[in-house]
């Protein structure tokens, strides 16, 4: 059964259409700890601001059954806020902790010329090595971003893509059965499916 964390993040529903565009049939949206229960993957879809989103996760009591279940080695997907999550702090808005499950820290894209923040549209990823997540796609294909913080993951080895937008950032990151990607496969097209798909055909 397919996990997909609700904690009312605004990317919930395209990521659902994502998923049942390739059929997938057995698809739990998860609003409680007993919701986690026998769930053989987990997708923790995210858009918004780091600390509003932990506190939700803290208040449906579900920051502790997440990481039982991680380290259960149940398979985690986190989609841009979702990959966040994964690390010990955020600096957004003040300092927040977050799951804890890798390493690292969360911080703002600096100030520079030429440069939007948010970084908002298409963007090439450069994997870093290769990858079941990643099989079948493209090597610098286009995925569709939108964020204004990113992720610095404590050890290169985590590091799964890169993206270069003023600075070279995480794009996706990869640590045993854990997988995040800052970008959205829900609106990457074909890329975005692919990639969807490939986690689900992992074994759990």
């Amino acid at each position: 059964m397919l996990a997909v964390i609700d904690y009312g993040a605004g990317n919930l529903r395209s990521v659902m259409h994502a998923l049942n565009h390739l059929g997938v049939e057995s698809i739990r949206v998860v609003r409680t700890p007993r919701d986690l229960a026998g769930a053989t993957k987990i997708i923790l879809p995210g858009v918004g601001a780091f600390g509003a989103g932990m506190q939700r996760l803290h208040e449906q009591n579900l920051v502790q059954p997440i990481r039982d279940a991680v380290f259960a080695g149940v398979p985690y997907l986190g989609i841009c806020l979702g990959m966040q999550f994964l690390f010990e702090v955020s600096d957004e808005m003040g300092e927040h902790r977050g799951l804890g499950l890798l390493p690292g820290r969360v911080t703002r894209f600096p100030e520079l010329p030429g440069y939007k923040v948010p970084h908002m549209g298409w963007n090439r990823i450069r994997p870093s090595r290769e990858s079941p997540l990643l099989r079948g796609i493209p090597h610098e294909g286009y995925a569709y971003f939108v964020h204004s913080y990113y992720c610095v993951p404590l050890h290169e080895a985590d590091v799964l893509a890169v993206v270069d937008y003023g600075v070279r950032f995480t794009a996706a990151v990869e640590h045993e059965r854990i997988w995040g990607v800052q970008f959205h496969p829900e609106k990457s097209q074909e890329t975005g499916l692919r990639l969807l798909a490939n986690f689900l055909e992992m074994e759990s």
